[in-house]
């Protein structure tokens, strides 16, 4: 699944957030994120009603695996710093273990992202395989019983971007879902607010292959945890439109079909011989597909706002038009503040891991008219959205 009036105002809203002090900057967050009716700003995510996804701010700050600029993605630490900073909504992305439990992880190959290689007793598991046609060696969630994966610690997945985030390897276990799902009934119960979440299915033909089936077990959990229903506070996500239809039969929670780049295809359409690409899907007969199971669409960003040949943002095209005509809500991804991912024209200095101008590439994303944003800083995409509100 990227600033800046009134400096010194942010940089201390900034500091709090990153610092000791990170509650101080929640009270301000929650009081957006809580999004009571009648609040500047708060609205039915998507052009109309969609699916029941009532009293989220437009555009919604989701944070793209908890505050993963910040901390070791997919952790409860990454996760509570998120809903600290006031983030809408919280990801988690689902892999399953050997012994079917769902954890998050963004993806099963865990080599980057635990200290896995440090283990000795788990050196026979390190294998090649071919996931979605990609050819990876290392080590699989899928070849892990739970009690195996606990043993692990987390650890920052780009070390050489995100060196402060290494201070925090090891602190954290590997998280199953039902973790995650009693984790948010607590912080909804102490907040005395429901703690949006938006669950991605990572690669389910693969796991259903191996008889690993991601949906019926997330269904499970959400039924057991009340996230079943129309109205619940969570969305379930997936990049195969199959998998979102399987899980329409099962809950009626609001769903997203992810798309990736405009060239590329859901790897489902592969294994289907579907030689629909994402260019297909975002066209209004594509879109209205979508809208017959799902209620809105992830697109990457460069559907949104294409970029030029030189790196820098082109045209916007009619996807956010077209989406909302067809009754769909976007949820697109994602924004960080490091200038390797930012847009050419929003990159500042040479230093590729050194923050660029997030808060100009986040308002000409805004001006586009999503209903909401992937980010990797909830605090950068506050402070974005607080700027777009006030001008609008």
């Amino acid at each position: 699944m990227e600033r800046e009036q009134q400096p010194g105002r942010r940089a201390l809203l900034g500091a709090a957030a990153l610092g000791a002090g990170a509650m101080a900057l929640s009270g301000a967050g929650t009081a957006v994120a809580a999004g009571t009716s009648g609040e500047a700003g708060t609205a039915t995510a998507g052009a109309a009603d969609s699916g029941g996804v009532h009293g989220l701010p437009v555009p919604a700050v989701i944070g793209h695996r908890g505050a993963s600029g910040y901390r070791p993605e997919h952790t409860l630490g990454s996760y509570q710093l998120a809903l600290d900073m006031g983030a809408d909504v919280i990801e988690q992305d689902l892999v399953p273990t050997k012994d079917g439990h769902l954890v998050c992880r963004h993806e099963n190959d865990i080599t980057a992202t635990t200290d896995v290689s440090d283990h000795p007793e788990f050196a026979d598991r390190k294998t090649t395989k071919t996931v979605d046609g990609t050819k990876l060696t290392g080590w699989f969630t899928e070849d892990f019983t739970l009690a195996e994966l606990k043993t692990l610690r987390a650890k920052e997945r780009i070390p050489g971007t995100r060196q402060r985030n290494t201070l925090y390897d090891g602190r954290w276990e590997v998280p199953t879902f039902e973790e995650v799902l009693q984790w948010a009934e607590r912080e909804g119960r102490k907040r005395g607010r429901r703690v949006w979440l938006h669950v991605e299915t990572k690669h389910p033909t693969y796991f259903r292959k191996l008889g690993l089936g991601l949906e019926e077990q997330v269904a499970k959990l959400l039924r057991r945890y009340g996230r079943h229903k129309k109205d619940s506070p969570q969305f379930l996500q997936s990049f195969e439109p199959s998998s979102i239809q399987r899980l329409r039969k099962l809950v009626d929670a609001p769903s997203v079909v992810l798309l990736s780049t405009v060239t590329s295809r859901p790897w489902d359409f592969v294994e289907a011989g579907d030689p629909r690409t994402v260019a297909d899907l975002v066209k209004p007969e594509g879109l209205k597909w979508i809208a017959g199971f799902a209620q809105g669409i992830g697109p990457d960003l460069s559907v949104i706002i294409p970029r030029t040949a030189d790196g820098k943002l082109g045209t916007p095209t009619s996807v956010v038009k077209d989406a909302h005509a067809a009754g769909l809500f976007l949820h697109p991804y994602t924004m960080r503040n490091e200038n390797s991912f930012l847009p050419a024209d929003f990159r500042r200095g040479t230093d590729p891991n050194a923050y660029g101008d997030a808060f100009g590439a986040f308002k000409v994303y805004f001006d586009t008219g999503i209903d909401g944003i992937f980010s990797d800083n909830a605090d950068t995409a506050l402070l974005a959205r607080a700027d777009f509100l006030e001008k609008h």
